[in-house]
């Protein structure tokens, strides 16, 4: 995204109903896509990352994490989707937009513990297992291990 939201809403707003499209196309870089499955699965196609890996990378059961990024399933865990994007190698911007699509909070920097995900994601601090002893060293609860009970 290169333009501030308040750009793009002088772009909407001289908009018009008949060219709505056209609009939308030329701007499908800055206004956010609203289905976390295509996303997700696009960026991982983008990383050569097949949703196996992930899911074993995740600490997820396959069949659990398939239900979750269809949309079959749904959890209410954050955690659980900050394991597939650090899984996914996502990078903050990216993870920030797919807890957005997924219906939660984004980082907040102000957050003790989101502020050292933060720095995770961003420096790579090894697999899902890692990032948990970084986080307990650093005196935060690992992320949570998700069940298919939810």
């Amino acid at each position: 995204m290169k333009k501030t939201t308040k750009e793009l809403e002088g772009v909407l707003l001289k908009a018009h109903a008949y060219n709505i499209d056209e609009v939308i196309g030329n701007e499908k870089n800055e206004i956010i896509q609203r289905d976390f499955s295509t996303y997700f699965k696009n960026l991982l196609v983008s990383k050569k990352i097949s949703q196996q890996k992930l899911f074993i990378d995740a600490d997820l059961s396959e069949k659990y994490g398939y239900k979750l990024l269809s949309g079959e399933k749904h959890t209410k865990q954050r955690d659980t989707i900050l394991r597939l994007c650090y899984a996914g190698h996502f990078n903050v911007e990216e993870t920030n937009r797919a807890l957005m699509l997924y219906g939660m909070s984004p980082f907040y920097v102000r957050n003790r513990r989101d502020a050292l995900l933060i720095v995770a994601f961003n420096d790579r601090v090894g697999d899902v297992l890692d990032l948990n002893q970084y986080l307990i060293k650093n005196g935060e609860k690992p992320l949570k291990n998700s069940g298919t009970s939810e």
